[in-house]
């Protein structure tokens, strides 16, 4: 069997962290490829790695001395190897690195943090390293090279059997040019091995215990979920409910490989599976989770007779895509329908919008309703009971929150509602008080 486990900042922070993360690498021996992204922060007020990197790149473009913050870089460094007895040159090799900075692209000396990370972990957990030069191939377009991907990853697995440590964030295009990940890439470089190791299971170590079924800022003590689908988490995620890098999830959903949510400090904790289907005897909860997020503007256009019309919608739509707003829904009726997208992508184009709506469809009534919130109830056993959505409207209308929209996704596994701005954590704690709260875990 085997576990690639990938390891965030904030587990990777300090050599307590790095203890930690022996613990759990020894405790389980399929756990034998690792991905480290660069050392987070130790305590709130400290500074993440990357984020030094980055200033010192800015310090570098604008012709500021950088070194202050490459020896505060380079000290973080050397503490973790003290204190873990580590025989790897951590100084020396900063200080070449340091000594040419300048000469170096933004993208090579923003990876560093990842690279010696990566150093140091391979060393305390007595595994090779492996660059992610070495093995990553991105496209020129930013994209990864799969196909050539799994051929390296594969090389470096049959060279090093009993596993290794691979500095995630990073890898090279084609050329020997090092490339970034976007922001959170430690998780898709993850997920990336993951699928070029063909692993059963792919863990993702953070500081929290897995996705919970609503925002703990809102909900006090909401329950953790357990079991979660791919279709559900993206339903969560793109509301707001951020645990996990959303590209990061692509890489193994298509290769059917499961992704666990588990914390670096108690790893106990039985954490979130998220997987592509869920067996029958699991589907536990009626609502998997709630999360929404506020600022949405709808634009409702009514016309009349507009179901006999061809091209109504498209030509709404099209005044839109002229103006770069992308679309988040789009209710409808027999005479009408809605355009809802975020307010700050239309702040300064709403009025030549509405202008050319009036021109190009020649509706009978265009109103705008801002200030708008929306929550998406996600749920796989939404559609499985009859009066899912009477339920939920009926604890909203006894709470007395008013409605604005109603919507519901085509895999019927969430119900997404519209109501003002003002009522939105009320909205969110009222429902998962009539829902969630009183199910068993």
């Amino acid at each position: 069997m085997i576990k690639v486990a990938k390891f965030g900042g904030s587990s990777v922070a300090s050599a307590e962290q790095f203890r930690k993360v022996k613990s759990i690498i020894q405790a389980d021996p399929d756990r034998r490829f690792v991905v480290v992204s660069a050392a987070g922060k130790r305590f709130s007020d400290d500074n993440k790695i990357t984020d030094l990197l980055l200033l010192a790149n800015a310090h570098i473009q604008y012709h500021v001395d950088s070194q202050p913050l490459l020896s505060q870089i380079e000290q973080r460094f050397v503490e973790v190897a003290k204190s873990l007895d580590l025989k790897y040159p951590v100084a020396e090799k900063f200080e070449e690195f340091s000594s040419v900075v300048t000469s170096l692209s933004p993208e090579y000396i923003v990876s560093r943090g990842e690279f010696f990370t990566g150093q140091l972990m391979a060393e305390y957990l007595g595994l090779p390293f492996v660059d992610a030069s070495d093995t990553i191939v991105f496209h020129h377009d930013g994209t990864v090279d799969f196909e050539r991907t799994a051929i390296r990853v594969k090389e470096a697995a049959q060279r090093n059997p009993r596993g290794f440590v691979l500095p995630g964030f990073y890898g090279c295009t084609v050329d020997g040019t090092v490339k970034l990940f976007q922001r959170g890439g430690g998780d898709i470089t993850g997920a990336v091995l993951a699928r070029c190791l063909e692993a059963n299971v792919y863990e993702n170590w953070t500081d929290v215990p897995g996705f919970l079924s609503a925002d703990p800022h809102i909900v006090d003590m909401p329950r953790a979920i357990h079991r979660i689908t791919f279709d559900e988490m993206r339903e969560l995620s793109y509301m707001g409910a951020t645990v996990l890098q959303e590209d990061s999830i692509f890489p193994v959903r298509e290769a059917n490989i499961p992704i666990q949510i588990k914390d670096t400090n108690s790893p106990d904790r039985k954490g979130t599976t998220i997987r592509e289907t869920a067996e029958e005897r699991e589907v536990e909860h009626l609502i998997t989770g709630i999360a929404g997020r506020k600022d949405f503007t709808a634009v409702h256009i009514q016309k009349t007779h507009m179901s006999d019309k061809v091209g109504v919608v498209r030509s709404a739509l099209s005044v839109f895509e002229r103006y770069g707003v992308s679309i988040e829904h789009l209710p409808t009726g027999v005479d009408s329908f809605g355009i809802v997208v975020n307010s700050a992508d239309v702040k300064d184009k709403i009025y030549p919008i509405i202008t050319d709506l009036r021109r190009e469809v020649a509706p009978d009534d265009i109103t705008v309703t801002d200030k708008l919130a929306l929550i998406s109830i996600v749920g796989r056993n939404l559609r499985r009971r009859p009066g899912s959505s009477g339920l939920i409207f009926g604890v909203l209308g006894k709470a007395g929150i008013n409605i604005r929209l109603i919507t519901q996704s085509s895999q019927e596994i969430s119900i997404i509602v519209g109501v003002d701005n003002d009522d939105f954590e009320r909205a969110i704690r009222v429902m998962y008080d009539g829902f969630a709260a009183h199910e068993k875990v």
